[in-house]
Protein backbone atom coordinates (compact mmCIF):
# COMPACT_ATOMS: atom_id res chain seq x y z
CA UNK A 1 0.00 0.00 0.00
CA UNK A 2 0.93 3.89 -0.34
CA UNK A 3 2.78 4.98 2.61
CA UNK A 4 2.53 8.80 3.73
CA UNK A 5 5.25 10.30 5.66
CA UNK A 6 6.60 13.53 7.24
CA UNK A 7 10.18 14.40 8.12
CA UNK A 8 10.32 17.56 11.07
CA UNK A 9 12.47 20.42 11.54
CA UNK A 10 11.52 23.67 13.62
CA UNK A 11 12.13 25.63 11.53
CA UNK A 12 9.73 27.15 8.97
CA UNK A 13 9.42 30.24 6.36
CA UNK A 14 6.47 32.46 6.99
CA UNK A 15 3.82 31.24 4.12
CA UNK A 16 4.22 27.32 5.71
CA UNK A 17 3.92 28.59 9.37
CA UNK A 18 1.16 30.16 8.28
CA UNK A 19 -0.75 27.09 6.42
CA UNK A 20 0.07 24.96 9.93
CA UNK A 21 -1.22 27.44 12.12
CA UNK A 22 -4.52 27.00 9.90
CA UNK A 23 -4.36 23.45 10.10
CA UNK A 24 -5.09 23.73 13.37
CA UNK A 25 -7.57 26.34 12.90
CA UNK A 26 -9.32 23.85 10.91
CA UNK A 27 -9.14 20.97 13.22
CA UNK A 28 -11.12 22.91 15.89
CA UNK A 29 -13.47 24.23 13.63
CA UNK A 30 -14.45 20.56 12.65
CA UNK A 31 -14.80 19.13 16.40
CA UNK A 32 -17.49 22.01 16.70
CA UNK A 33 -19.67 21.54 14.19
CA UNK A 34 -23.23 21.37 14.21
CA UNK A 35 -24.28 17.52 15.18
CA UNK A 36 -25.52 16.27 12.20
CA UNK A 37 -22.65 16.97 9.76
CA UNK A 38 -21.01 14.27 10.88
CA UNK A 39 -17.45 15.81 10.17
CA UNK A 40 -14.75 13.62 11.68
CA UNK A 41 -13.22 14.44 14.91
CA UNK A 42 -9.95 12.95 16.11
CA UNK A 43 -10.94 9.29 17.96
CA UNK A 44 -7.62 9.21 20.44
CA UNK A 45 -6.19 6.16 19.28
CA UNK A 46 -2.54 6.12 17.79
CA UNK A 47 -2.49 5.19 13.89
CA UNK A 48 0.53 7.11 12.85
CA UNK A 49 3.69 4.56 13.72
CA UNK A 50 7.47 6.17 14.02
CA UNK A 51 9.80 4.68 11.45
CA UNK A 52 13.65 3.96 12.25
CA UNK A 53 16.00 2.48 10.50
CA UNK A 54 16.40 -0.85 12.51
CA UNK A 55 13.18 -1.55 13.27
CA UNK A 56 10.29 0.81 12.01
CA UNK A 57 8.75 0.75 15.64
CA UNK A 58 7.33 4.13 17.23
CA UNK A 59 10.78 6.53 18.21
CA UNK A 60 9.64 9.83 18.84
CA UNK A 61 11.69 12.85 19.83
CA UNK A 62 10.46 15.63 22.38
CA UNK A 63 11.94 18.93 20.97
CA UNK A 64 13.25 21.39 22.94
CA UNK A 65 11.90 24.49 21.10
CA UNK A 66 8.38 24.74 21.91
CA UNK A 67 7.46 26.19 18.69
CA UNK A 68 9.00 23.36 16.75
CA UNK A 69 6.76 20.92 19.45
CA UNK A 70 3.74 22.78 19.12
CA UNK A 71 4.60 22.84 14.76
CA UNK A 72 5.15 18.81 15.31
CA UNK A 73 2.06 18.43 17.60
CA UNK A 74 -0.21 20.35 14.86
CA UNK A 75 1.36 18.41 11.89
CA UNK A 76 0.56 15.00 14.26
CA UNK A 77 -3.03 15.35 14.73
CA UNK A 78 -3.44 16.27 11.51
CA UNK A 79 -2.18 12.87 10.02
CA UNK A 80 -3.90 11.00 13.01
CA UNK A 81 -7.25 12.63 11.67
CA UNK A 82 -6.35 11.57 8.01
CA UNK A 83 -5.04 7.97 9.22
CA UNK A 84 -8.56 7.54 11.00
CA UNK A 85 -10.43 8.49 8.19
CA UNK A 86 -8.32 6.62 5.35
CA UNK A 87 -8.24 3.45 8.01
CA UNK A 88 -10.52 0.84 5.71
CA UNK A 89 -8.15 2.11 2.64
CA UNK A 90 -4.99 0.36 3.25
CA UNK A 91 -2.49 3.44 3.49
CA UNK A 92 0.22 3.46 6.43
CA UNK A 93 0.95 6.39 7.62
CA UNK A 94 4.66 6.93 9.69
CA UNK A 95 6.86 9.49 10.79
CA UNK A 96 10.78 9.90 10.23
CA UNK A 97 13.10 12.38 12.21
CA UNK A 98 15.19 13.57 10.09
CA UNK A 99 18.03 14.24 12.26
CA UNK A 100 17.65 10.78 13.97
CA UNK A 101 17.11 9.10 10.86
CA UNK A 102 18.95 10.66 8.53
CA UNK A 103 20.11 7.80 6.25
CA UNK A 104 16.86 6.33 6.24
CA UNK A 105 15.59 9.71 5.48
CA UNK A 106 17.94 9.80 2.51
CA UNK A 107 17.29 6.23 0.93
CA UNK A 108 14.19 6.60 0.88
CA UNK A 109 14.32 10.13 -1.48
CA UNK A 110 13.43 12.42 1.66
CA UNK A 111 15.20 15.59 0.78
CA UNK A 112 13.59 18.06 2.59
CA UNK A 113 12.32 18.48 6.30
CA UNK A 114 9.31 19.44 6.95
CA UNK A 115 7.90 17.83 4.32
CA UNK A 116 5.31 15.00 3.49
CA UNK A 117 6.13 12.58 0.96
CA UNK A 118 3.71 9.36 -0.26
CA UNK A 119 5.64 6.49 -0.77
CA UNK A 120 3.50 4.54 -3.70
CA UNK A 121 5.65 1.67 -5.85
CA UNK A 122 8.65 2.64 -6.53
CA UNK A 123 7.92 6.28 -6.98
CA UNK A 124 8.50 9.49 -4.35
CA UNK A 125 5.89 12.04 -4.37
CA UNK A 126 5.93 15.21 -2.35
CA UNK A 127 2.69 16.63 -1.08
CA UNK A 128 2.98 20.38 -1.49
CA UNK A 129 -0.13 21.79 -0.61
CA UNK A 130 -1.79 23.54 2.46
CA UNK A 131 -1.34 21.19 5.21
CA UNK A 132 -5.19 20.83 6.20
CA UNK A 133 -7.58 17.61 6.67
CA UNK A 134 -9.41 17.59 3.90
CA UNK A 135 -7.11 18.61 1.46
CA UNK A 136 -4.64 15.44 2.05
CA UNK A 137 -7.41 12.84 2.53
CA UNK A 138 -8.27 14.29 -0.97
CA UNK A 139 -5.01 14.18 -2.10
CA UNK A 140 -4.55 10.32 -1.52
CA UNK A 141 -7.82 9.49 -2.11
CA UNK A 142 -6.73 11.24 -5.96
CA UNK A 143 -3.54 8.92 -5.73
CA UNK A 144 -5.29 5.61 -5.04
CA UNK A 145 -7.01 5.60 -8.04
CA UNK A 146 -5.66 4.26 -11.21
CA UNK A 147 -3.68 7.32 -12.95
CA UNK A 148 -5.79 7.09 -16.47
CA UNK A 149 -9.82 8.47 -16.25
CA UNK A 150 -11.21 6.07 -19.36
CA UNK A 151 -14.47 7.64 -21.04
CA UNK A 152 -16.85 6.04 -22.72
CA UNK A 153 -20.09 8.36 -23.06
CA UNK A 154 -21.29 11.14 -24.12
CA UNK A 155 -22.07 12.24 -20.42
CA UNK A 156 -18.64 11.53 -20.17
CA UNK A 157 -16.96 13.61 -22.41
CA UNK A 158 -19.43 16.74 -21.09
CA UNK A 159 -18.09 15.92 -17.49
CA UNK A 160 -14.93 15.90 -19.29
CA UNK A 161 -15.39 19.15 -21.36
CA UNK A 162 -16.24 20.78 -17.82
CA UNK A 163 -12.74 20.68 -16.52
CA UNK A 164 -11.09 24.30 -17.75
CA UNK A 165 -9.10 25.05 -14.55
CA UNK A 166 -6.51 22.30 -14.62
CA UNK A 167 -4.01 20.20 -16.98
CA UNK A 168 -5.57 17.59 -18.83
CA UNK A 169 -4.92 15.05 -21.51
CA UNK A 170 -6.50 12.65 -23.56
CA UNK A 171 -5.38 9.80 -26.06
CA UNK A 172 -7.62 7.41 -28.09
CA UNK A 173 -6.08 4.02 -28.30
CA UNK A 174 -7.22 0.76 -29.83
CA UNK A 175 -7.44 -1.13 -26.47
CA UNK A 176 -5.87 -1.64 -22.60
CA UNK A 177 -4.10 -4.19 -23.91
CA UNK A 178 -2.04 -1.08 -26.84
CA UNK A 179 1.86 -0.65 -26.12
CA UNK A 180 0.92 3.23 -26.57
CA UNK A 181 -2.27 2.97 -24.28
CA UNK A 182 0.62 1.33 -21.89
CA UNK A 183 2.84 3.71 -22.54
CA UNK A 184 0.18 6.78 -21.90
CA UNK A 185 -0.57 5.20 -18.59
CA UNK A 186 3.19 4.95 -17.40
CA UNK A 187 3.50 8.47 -18.40
CA UNK A 188 0.18 9.32 -16.20
CA UNK A 189 1.94 8.21 -13.20
CA UNK A 190 4.53 10.52 -13.00
CA UNK A 191 2.09 13.51 -13.16
CA UNK A 192 -0.75 11.75 -10.54
CA UNK A 193 -2.24 13.44 -8.95
CA UNK A 194 -1.78 16.60 -10.30
CA UNK A 195 -2.06 16.07 -13.61
CA UNK A 196 -5.35 14.58 -15.22
CA UNK A 197 -5.18 12.19 -17.74
CA UNK A 198 -7.93 10.52 -19.59
CA UNK A 199 -8.58 7.89 -22.06
CA UNK A 200 -11.12 6.38 -24.97
CA UNK A 201 -11.18 3.35 -26.44
CA UNK A 202 -14.62 4.38 -28.35
CA UNK A 203 -14.77 5.40 -31.81
CA UNK A 204 -17.66 7.93 -31.10
CA UNK A 205 -16.46 9.57 -28.20
CA UNK A 206 -12.93 9.97 -30.20
CA UNK A 207 -14.42 11.36 -33.54
CA UNK A 208 -16.62 13.81 -31.02
CA UNK A 209 -13.07 15.12 -29.41
CA UNK A 210 -11.64 15.35 -33.18
CA UNK A 211 -8.78 12.01 -31.91
CA UNK A 212 -7.47 10.04 -34.08
CA UNK A 213 -5.81 6.51 -33.42
CA UNK A 214 -2.83 7.02 -30.84
CA UNK A 215 -3.70 10.53 -30.91
CA UNK A 216 -3.28 12.37 -27.61
CA UNK A 217 -4.37 16.26 -26.77
CA UNK A 218 -2.79 18.57 -24.19
CA UNK A 219 -5.62 20.57 -22.75
CA UNK A 220 -4.06 24.13 -21.42
CA UNK A 221 -6.61 25.40 -18.64
CA UNK A 222 -9.15 28.04 -19.73
CA UNK A 223 -8.20 27.59 -23.22
CA UNK A 224 -10.75 26.92 -25.96
CA UNK A 225 -8.88 24.55 -28.50
CA UNK A 226 -6.31 21.59 -26.88
CA UNK A 227 -2.75 21.25 -28.71
CA UNK A 228 -2.18 17.85 -30.42
CA UNK A 229 0.96 16.78 -29.02
CA UNK A 230 3.03 16.08 -32.50
CA UNK A 231 4.70 12.98 -33.60
CA UNK A 232 2.27 10.03 -32.64
CA UNK A 233 2.68 7.34 -31.33
CA UNK A 234 4.67 8.24 -28.38
CA UNK A 235 6.76 6.57 -25.83
CA UNK A 236 6.07 7.02 -21.73
CA UNK A 237 9.62 9.55 -22.06
CA UNK A 238 8.14 11.40 -25.05
CA UNK A 239 4.97 12.16 -23.32
CA UNK A 240 6.61 12.81 -20.21
CA UNK A 241 8.79 15.73 -22.13
CA UNK A 242 6.12 17.22 -23.68
CA UNK A 243 4.19 17.46 -20.38
CA UNK A 244 6.84 18.87 -18.57
CA UNK A 245 7.67 21.59 -20.59
CA UNK A 246 4.04 23.08 -21.20
CA UNK A 247 3.37 22.55 -17.54
CA UNK A 248 3.30 25.83 -16.56
CA UNK A 249 0.11 27.85 -18.18
CA UNK A 250 -0.35 30.98 -18.86
CA UNK A 251 -3.11 31.29 -16.64
CA UNK A 252 -3.30 29.02 -13.74
CA UNK A 253 -5.58 28.29 -10.61
CA UNK A 254 -3.69 28.23 -6.91
CA UNK A 255 -4.82 25.00 -5.73
CA UNK A 256 -4.84 24.30 -2.04
CA UNK A 257 -3.33 20.35 -3.11
CA UNK A 258 -0.54 22.03 -4.90
CA UNK A 259 0.45 25.88 -3.39
CA UNK A 260 3.14 25.57 -2.44
CA UNK A 261 4.84 23.90 -5.62
CA UNK A 262 3.02 26.74 -7.36
CA UNK A 263 4.18 29.31 -5.59
CA UNK A 264 8.18 28.00 -5.84
CA UNK A 265 7.57 28.07 -9.94
CA UNK A 266 8.10 31.94 -10.27
CA UNK A 267 9.19 33.59 -13.49
CA UNK A 268 12.46 35.86 -13.01
CA UNK A 269 11.74 36.00 -9.02
CA UNK A 270 8.07 37.31 -9.61
CA UNK A 271 4.50 36.42 -10.01
CA UNK A 272 1.54 38.12 -11.44
CA UNK A 273 -1.72 37.62 -9.17
CA UNK A 274 -5.00 37.92 -9.68
CA UNK A 275 -7.03 37.72 -6.87
CA UNK A 276 -10.99 37.14 -8.13
CA UNK A 277 -14.10 35.44 -7.06
CA UNK A 278 -16.00 32.98 -9.00
CA UNK A 279 -18.91 33.03 -6.96
CA UNK A 280 -19.40 36.85 -7.04
CA UNK A 281 -20.45 39.03 -10.36
CA UNK A 282 -17.42 40.98 -10.67
CA UNK A 283 -15.09 38.47 -9.69
CA UNK A 284 -16.75 36.30 -12.15
CA UNK A 285 -16.34 39.01 -15.30
CA UNK A 286 -13.02 40.06 -14.13
CA UNK A 287 -11.89 36.00 -14.44
CA UNK A 288 -13.56 35.95 -18.22
CA UNK A 289 -11.31 38.87 -18.91
CA UNK A 290 -8.37 37.51 -17.40
CA UNK A 291 -9.02 34.39 -19.36
CA UNK A 292 -9.35 35.96 -23.01
CA UNK A 293 -5.86 38.03 -21.95
CA UNK A 294 -4.44 34.13 -21.59
CA UNK A 295 -5.91 33.23 -24.72
CA UNK A 296 -4.51 35.88 -26.87
CA UNK A 297 -0.94 35.18 -25.11
CA UNK A 298 -0.62 31.52 -24.99
CA UNK A 299 2.18 31.68 -26.82
CA UNK A 300 4.27 34.02 -24.39
CA UNK A 301 6.34 31.78 -22.61
CA UNK A 302 7.02 35.33 -20.53
CA UNK A 303 3.72 35.36 -19.29
CA UNK A 304 2.01 33.28 -16.29
CA UNK A 305 -0.71 34.58 -14.23
CA UNK A 306 -1.50 33.00 -11.12
CA UNK A 307 -4.99 33.08 -10.37
CA UNK A 308 -6.16 32.58 -6.82
CA UNK A 309 -10.29 32.46 -5.51
CA UNK A 310 -9.96 33.36 -2.06
CA UNK A 311 -12.92 31.57 -1.30
CA UNK A 312 -10.22 28.24 -1.09
CA UNK A 313 -8.47 30.23 1.22
CA UNK A 314 -10.52 31.87 3.58
CA UNK A 315 -8.43 31.53 6.40
CA UNK A 316 -5.86 33.34 4.16
CA UNK A 317 -7.72 36.36 3.27
CA UNK A 318 -6.68 38.50 6.38
CA UNK A 319 -3.07 37.30 5.64
CA UNK A 320 -3.04 38.71 2.19
CA UNK A 321 -4.81 42.11 2.62
CA UNK A 322 -2.43 42.69 5.42
CA UNK A 323 0.63 41.66 3.48
CA UNK A 324 -0.15 43.38 -0.06
CA UNK A 325 -2.55 45.94 1.21
CA UNK A 326 -5.49 45.28 -0.87
CA UNK A 327 -9.25 44.18 -0.14
CA UNK A 328 -9.98 41.06 -1.45
CA UNK A 329 -13.88 42.05 -1.47
CA UNK A 330 -13.04 43.17 -5.17
CA UNK A 331 -10.68 41.96 -7.98
CA UNK A 332 -7.14 42.93 -7.98
CA UNK A 333 -3.99 41.79 -10.30
CA UNK A 334 -0.52 42.68 -8.60
CA UNK A 335 3.06 41.89 -9.28
CA UNK A 336 4.43 39.99 -6.31
CA UNK A 337 8.07 39.45 -5.49
CA UNK A 338 8.50 35.91 -4.36
CA UNK A 339 11.59 36.73 -2.14
CA UNK A 340 10.05 39.05 0.62
CA UNK A 341 6.01 39.52 -0.83
CA UNK A 342 6.38 43.32 -1.80
CA UNK A 343 3.78 43.54 -4.17
CA UNK A 344 2.59 46.70 -6.97
CA UNK A 345 -1.09 46.16 -7.73
CA UNK A 346 -3.61 47.72 -10.84
CA UNK A 347 -5.05 50.54 -9.82
CA UNK A 348 -9.05 49.75 -10.42
CA UNK A 349 -10.84 52.62 -9.03
CA UNK A 350 -14.32 51.06 -9.47
CA UNK A 351 -15.93 47.62 -9.25
CA UNK A 352 -17.87 49.00 -11.99
CA UNK A 353 -15.51 49.67 -14.17
CA UNK A 354 -13.06 47.04 -14.35
CA UNK A 355 -10.18 46.88 -16.73
CA UNK A 356 -10.50 45.33 -20.31
CA UNK A 357 -8.99 42.62 -21.93
CA UNK A 358 -6.89 45.55 -23.90
CA UNK A 359 -5.77 47.82 -20.84
CA UNK A 360 -4.57 44.40 -18.79
CA UNK A 361 -2.87 43.48 -21.51
CA UNK A 362 -0.76 46.77 -21.25
CA UNK A 363 -0.55 46.54 -18.19
CA UNK A 364 0.84 43.27 -18.34
CA UNK A 365 3.35 44.49 -20.59
CA UNK A 366 4.67 46.87 -18.19
CA UNK A 367 5.40 44.25 -15.83
CA UNK A 368 7.23 42.10 -18.26
CA UNK A 369 9.10 45.22 -19.61
CA UNK A 370 10.15 46.30 -16.11
CA UNK A 371 8.12 49.36 -16.27
CA UNK A 372 5.92 48.55 -13.39
CA UNK A 373 8.12 46.49 -10.93
CA UNK A 374 8.25 45.85 -7.15
CA UNK A 375 11.25 47.78 -6.32
CA UNK A 376 10.20 50.95 -7.58
CA UNK A 377 8.87 52.24 -4.07
CA UNK A 378 11.88 50.76 -2.59
CA UNK A 379 13.89 52.77 -4.52
CA UNK A 380 11.98 55.96 -3.82
CA UNK A 381 12.02 55.08 0.44
CA UNK A 382 16.04 54.53 -0.23
CA UNK A 383 16.37 57.99 -1.67
CA UNK A 384 13.76 59.49 0.95
CA UNK A 385 16.10 58.17 3.46
CA UNK A 386 19.23 59.83 1.67
CA UNK A 387 18.06 62.66 1.46
CA UNK A 388 17.21 62.99 5.21
CA UNK A 389 20.96 62.06 5.70
CA UNK A 390 21.98 64.90 3.38
CA UNK A 391 19.81 67.37 5.44
CA UNK A 392 21.23 66.32 9.07
CA UNK A 393 25.10 66.64 7.51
Amino acid sequence: PPYFSCTLKGDFSQMKRTHLFIAGLYLLASCRAEEGLNFPTYDGKDRVVSLTEKNFKQVLKKYDDKVAQKQFQLKEIVLELVAQVLEHKDIGFVMVDAKKEAKLAKKLGFDEEGSLYVLKGDRTIEFDGEFAADVLVEFLLDLIEDPVEIINSKLEVQAFERIEDQIKLIGFFKSEESEYYKAFEEAAEHFQPYIKFFATFDKGVAKKLSLKMNEVDFYEPFMDEPIAIPDKPYTEEELVEFVKEHQRPTLRRLRPEDMFETWEDDLNGIHIVAFAERSDPDGYEFLEILKQVARDNTDNPDLSIVWIDPDDFPLLVAYWEKTFKIDLFKPQIGVVNVTDADSVWMEIPDDDDLPTAEELEDWIEDVLSGKINTEDDDNEEGDDGDDDEDDDD
